[in-house]
């Protein structure tokens, strides 16, 4: 969605300028799971009725949505009233000045590969992904965290997340709407460019993989670690 100059959208994103209540959206949106306000206010070190005004200033600009739960475990009669939560919402933002059609172009560019009976597009594609990975994580080689695989991709706007059972999993895929569309297509993209990136930072013993989970990024990043 590209927004013009002074649109709603846009004033929804300047709302993040509030240097509290951007930490309270980093606060919620780095979490697996809904936060509290209690669990909001504190790790933001602030007190709870400040940190319930921010949160639902960010839920009226859409930046966050809230749901009401009870603690786990506790249900039924004298279970106490269900906890306010907080989550990232799912509408998405992007904002151009002056406005442009990045995602439109994206679109027409992956019909057109997929209208290729030839294959080579695809093929194309895969081969230009993985290399623009394989530069991308070149150029971190040189520093003292070259084989720091979850710093670069959250650099890359993945939101890597490492779990018990070691296995690199992605909140965020930077191309969710183009994949809704064009799944299969647009996940082997993503597939050869991370596969590009953890070659290219020489971080031996990672493997990326296909293993779509709802809400996540399609790949994942496993093997020698796990």
């Amino acid at each position: 969605m590209s927004l013009s100059p002074g649109g709603p959208d846009l004033a929804s994103l300047s709302s993040l300028d509030d240097p509290l209540r951007r930490r309270l959206y980093e606060v919620v949106t780095g979490q697996p799971g809904p936060v509290s306000r209690d669990e909001a206010a504190s790790a933001a070190g602030i007190g709870r009725a400040l940190a319930v005004y921010h949160l639902d200033r960010l839920v009226e600009s859409g930046l966050l949505t809230a749901s009401y739960q009870r603690p786990p475990g506790r249900s039924g009669p004298g279970a106490g009233r269900p906890a306010k939560m907080y989550a990232r919402s799912d509408r998405e933002f992007a904002v151009s000045v002056p406005p442009r059609e990045y995602e439109l172009a994206a679109r027409l560019l992956v019909q057109a590969v997929e209208a290729d009976p030839s294959n080579r597009s695809r093929t194309a594609l895969g081969e230009a992904a993985r290399r623009l990975g394989t530069e991308l994580g070149s150029a971190f080689r040189p520093s003292a965290a070259e084989t720091n695989v979850t710093g670069v991709l959250t650099q890359q706007g993945y939101e890597p997340c490492c779990g018990a059972d070691g296995v690199i999993r992605l909140r965020n895929c930077p191309f969710h709407q183009l994949a809704e569309q064009h799944r299969e297509l647009v996940c082997g993209m993503n597939l050869a460019l991370v596969e590009g990136l953890v070659e290219g930072l020489g971080a031996d013993g990672w493997h990326p993989v296909l293993d779509p989970r709802p809400g996540q990024c399609c790949v994942a990043i496993g093997g020698d670690r796990a």
